[in-house]
């Protein structure tokens, strides 16, 4: 019987056939890592900052504030509705994106962590999640100009690693608390968020075999890309010229200073 925590994939090479010739192993394994990708991409490319502000507001968040189409910039521009709104659709659509994947390659949950790999060849619900936060940050519905991921990676970190996404919380909340700088929280956290998940995959095997070598890498790469795009927000920081985070409600857009 198929388990959603194995997956579509062990049941088919395990269960169904009894096993599948090398050829069939190989293309089944390409083509369920292929269907993640797409799934997340395509699923990530639905910027839920750009349709509230249309919907709501006949606009588009990317042609105020700092331009980005994320949750910090909605706040600012648009205040906490449109925002909450926001994010509730990007982490909607960032778990559906991992639950394909989770469903192709399986779950996997052992200690508080999802092991995608331990029944498949390839952890496709990282996969899957990976390709969200690049479709929300370059998103094919929107000529490639989206937001900077962190909304989505914390969705996947909700998901798939729910003990490192507490400690990150907290981290972020701390740091935002005292700094007033939500860029320097986001980029903080994504740098930790590796560490986090090496050490702790590293804890329950005592190893680290090349299947969750990805699963780190995954997050290696989410911390690189979001520091990344954060890199104008670190440099406004040292200058001294970023905003700082305000709660302050509004009903509509202002005419807040483009950076």
């Amino acid at each position: 019987m198929f388990n959603l925590n194995q997956g579509l994939w062990y049941y088919i090479v395990n269960v169904a056939n009894n096993g599948l010739p090398e050829w069939k192993y190989i293309l089944l394994t390409v083509s369920f890592a292929f269907i993640a990708m797409a799934a997340g991409y395509l699923l990530g490319s639905v910027n839920s900052a750009i349709i509230v502000s249309k919907v709501l507001f006949g606009d588009d968040i990317r042609h105020h504030g700092s331009g980005n189409a994320g949750l910090t910039n909605m706040l600012r521009t648009f205040g906490k509705k449109a925002a909450g709104l926001t994010l509730l659709g990007d982490v909607l659509k960032t778990v559906l994106a991992i639950v394909i994947g989770s469903v192709l390659g399986g779950f996997g949950y052992i200690g508080g962590i999802s092991v995608g790999a331990l029944y498949c060849e390839l952890p496709l619900n990282y996969m899957a999640g990976f390709f969200a936060v690049i479709g929300h940050i370059l998103p094919i519905y929107y000529g490639f100009k989206g937001g900077k991921g962190v909304l989505c990676t914390a969705a996947m970190a909700l998901v798939l690693t729910p003990i490192e996404f507490l400690l990150l919380l907290a981290i972020f909340v701390i740091m935002v608390a005292w700094s007033k700088y939500v860029s320097l929280g986001s980029v903080t956290v994504a740098m930790l968020y590796p560490i986090l998940v090496t050490a702790h995959i590293k804890v329950i095997f005592n190893s680290s075999g090349s299947q969750n070598g990805i699963m780190a890498l995954v997050t290696i790469l989410l911390a690189i890309i979001i520091v990344y795009c954060h890199r104008e927000n670190l440099k406004r920081i040292s200058d001294g010229t970023e905003r700082k985070l305000s709660f302050k409600s509004k009903s509509k857009a202002e005419g807040t200073d483009k950076k």
